[in-house]
C-alpha cells in the first residue's frame, strides 16, 4: 500500500508478560562477536526468534510495523475509519476496565485527533488482574515517528 493508512493491533494478556521488556524491545541489529560467551549468544539468538513472533506489543508504537501482518486486526484508508474501530474496541472492553468507564470516549476524541493528524495511538489497561488490554492504531506509508519502517502488508 502506496498511501497513508492505519493499521490496527489489539492484544489481551497477562501483565507480566507485558512487562518482559526483552519482548518488546526489538534486538540489536548486529550479532555479537563469537568472542562474546556462548550464553550472550544464545540469548541475542532467541530475542531475535522471539521478537520476530511475540504478539506482545512493542515498547515503541510504530515498531509494531515490524510485527508480522497476522498481528493486523484491521487495516483503514480513513482516519476516521481507524477511530471507530478503536472506539469500538474501547467500548467492548469498558466493562472490564479497571478505572473510569467513562475513560474510552476521552481516549477515542484524542485517537481521533492523533490519528488525522498522521499520528499512531496506543492504549493500554487492566482488565482484571492478571489480563492486561493493549491497543494501538499505527499510521503506515510513511509512518511519521519511524519513515524507514516497511508496511507490512
Amino acid at each position: 500500500m502506496g498511501t497513508v493508512h492505519f493499521h490496527g493491533y489489539l492484544w489481551v494478556g497477562d501483565k507480566a508478560v507485558f512487562d518482559k521488556e526483552s519482548l518488546r524491545r526489538p534486538p540489536p541489529a548486529d550479532e555479537p562477536p563469537a568472542t562474546c560467551p556462548p550464553d550472550v549468544i544464545q540469548r541475542y539468538r532467541e530475542a531475535v526468534a522471539q521478537w520476530r513472533t511475540t504478539d506482545v506489543p512493542p515498547l515503541q508504537t510504530a515498531h509494531l510495523l515490524l510485527k508480522p501482518a497476522k498481528a493486523i486486526r484491521g487495516t483503514w484508508n480513513d482516519p476516521a475509519q481507524a477511530t471507530q474501530w478503536l472506539s469500538g474496541q474501547l467500548a467492548h472492553y469498558a466493562r472490564r476496565v479497571e478505572s473510569d468507564h467513562n475513560r474510552h470516549a476521552v481516549a477515542s476524541a484524542y485517537a481521533a485527533e492523533t490519528l488525522g493528524r498522521g499520528g499512531d495511538v496506543s492504549f493500554g489497561f487492566y482488565l482484571g488482574r492478571p489480563l492486561f488490554l493493549s491497543i494501538a492504531v499505527v499510521t503506515c506509508s510513511p509512518n511519521r515517528s519511524a519513515p524507514e519502517l516497511p508496511c507490512p502488508v
